[in-house]
């Protein structure tokens, strides 16, 4: 017995060592080790882990614990604690993170042991999943979006020459989702235990997060090579014997603003606004309907793990896709997917169905998915680093009020199918026509008029 222990033992040491040099091979490749991404992919995918453990623990007080009717008031609630965090992001947490260009490793780091501490005090109330639980959920928002925001600025300081902005973001997104599904796992698993303990789970993820985000790159924190907004290259100016002539000169200094977001960027959030009220919309209508009135037959359950299982392969695809994008073109990626869950949302009013119902979750979670990555790719392009922090922060605030808007409606619709699938198809449908009018005016002008506020 003692032989057989020690030879399981010694399999199971060399499996996980094994898997973890896979691993850390997979996130090292074209550069990422050298540069430092590879470090910033490892702590992504440890938050994520922590996020999920916490959602886990409060979808089983908001959602499924409770009938349908109670359950509707309980996340009609959620949503508008949810959109607290992004009042307070974009005035306040972005224009804080610009003033701080040395602290953006000890900012990450705080976010982490922020949520380690209410993740901790968490657990002691949870299971009477009373009011006490939503400022602590509240906090746990915060501390997350902030957290995105700040990695969303790093990761151009950590690109590798042989990575695009494009496939960079792609590839910490995609490390982010393989470790949500792990956690989903590992967080059902503790819960059988009992409703605190994937709280405890996400305490240990954080503690170990906050001393990972010291070991990221010195580069992190470094503002050697930083780009300040400057809305003007070359001047015009009068020269002696008459007429004008151009001279190259260093600009005069000018206050860095929001204003030089640029057209490309107004369009691609408009565009994301629109795929990400979708999301929102499904997530919720989806969820109480397929309670109440179950497609094809199947039981609740069942259509709900089919549809979720959709969405969740559809983020992964989109992520995957991301890093074989090229790097030119992210304005015409961000409305071809639109226009692809426009079409799908809209044939699944038509032919409303177990498959078309499981498409449009997973067309609409690729579509949010490579549509973000390539938003994320124009503001890290055409936005100045001194102000890419606030770009960020109200990137995501427009990014979940409006998965936060779309979710309300799903929530007040009455739960039949066919009308509340043709609502988000006319309302996707519209947004989509604008993108188009926007990116045909956009193509046909050689240089862009002065750009606008986000």
């Amino acid at each position: 017995m003692v032989r057989t222990a020690s030879a399981a033992g010694l399999g199971t040491g060399k499996l996980v060592h094994g898997t973890g040099r896979r691993i850390r091979r997979a996130t090292s490749a074209e550069g990422a080790g050298e540069s430092g991404l590879a470090k910033l992919i490892e702590l992504h995918a440890l938050n994520s882990f922590g996020d999920m453990l916490i959602t886990i623990a409060l979808a089983s007080t908001i959602f499924f614990s409770v009938p349908t009717g109670e359950a509707r008031g309980r996340v009609a609630l959620y949503l508008l604690i949810t959109m607290a965090p992004f009042a307070l992001l974009a005035p306040v947490i972005g224009p804080l993170l610009d003033r701080l260009p040395h602290g953006r490793r000890a900012a990450m780091a705080m976010s982490m042991l922020a949520r380690a501490v209410l993740a901790w005090t968490m657990a002691g109330v949870i299971a009477g999943g009373g009011i006490a639980l939503y400022p602590e959920a509240l906090g746990v928002l915060v501390a997350s979006k902030a957290y995105g925001v700040v990695r969303s600025v790093v990761v151009p300081r950590l690109l590798p020459h042989r990575l695009s902005l494009v496939k960079a973001n792609s590839r910490v997104t995609l490390a982010g989702l393989l470790a949500t599904g792990v956690a989903a796992a590992v967080g059902g698993l503790l819960h059988l235990i009992g409703p605190g303990w994937p709280l405890r789970g996400a305490f240990l993820v954080f503690v170990v997060g906050t001393l990972m985000a010291f070991h990221l790159p010195h580069t992190v924190d470094s503002a050697k090579g930083e780009q300040r907004a400057v809305l003007h290259a070359e001047l015009s100016t009068e020269v002696p014997g008459g007429g004008s002539h151009l001279i190259h000169h260093k600009p005069p200094k000018v206050k860095a603003s929001l204003r030089t977001v640029g057209p490309s960027v107004v369009l691609a959030l408009r565009a994301m606004a629109g795929m990400r009220w979708l999301v929102g919309f499904l997530v919720f209508f989806l969820a109480f309907l397929l309670r109440t009135d179950p497609i094809g037959g199947l039981r609740p359950t069942l259509a709900l793990g089919l549809v979720a299982l959709a969405a969740g392969t559809g983020n992964a695809l989109g992520s995957v896709l991301g890093s074989w994008l090229r790097t030119r073109g992210p304005e015409a990626t961000v409305t071809a997917m639109l226009l692809l869950a426009t079409c799908v949302t809209a044939a699944a009013a038509l032919w409303y169905g177990v498959v078309t119902v499981v498409l449009v979750a997973g067309v609409s979670g690729m579509a949010a998915s490579l549509g973000k990555l390539a938003l994320d790719a124009l503001i890290q392009r055409d936005v100045p680093e001194a102000v890419r922090t606030s770009a960020f922060a109200r990137s995501e605030t427009l990014m979940q009020l409006s998965w936060v808007a779309g979710g309300g409606i799903g929530i007040v619709l009455p739960l039949n199918g066919v009308l509340g699938l043709s609502i988000a198809a006319s309302v996707v449908g519209l947004v989509l026509l604008w993108t188009v009018r926007s990116l045909l005016r956009l193509g046909l002008r050689r240089h862009p008029t002065a750009p606008r506020v986000a």
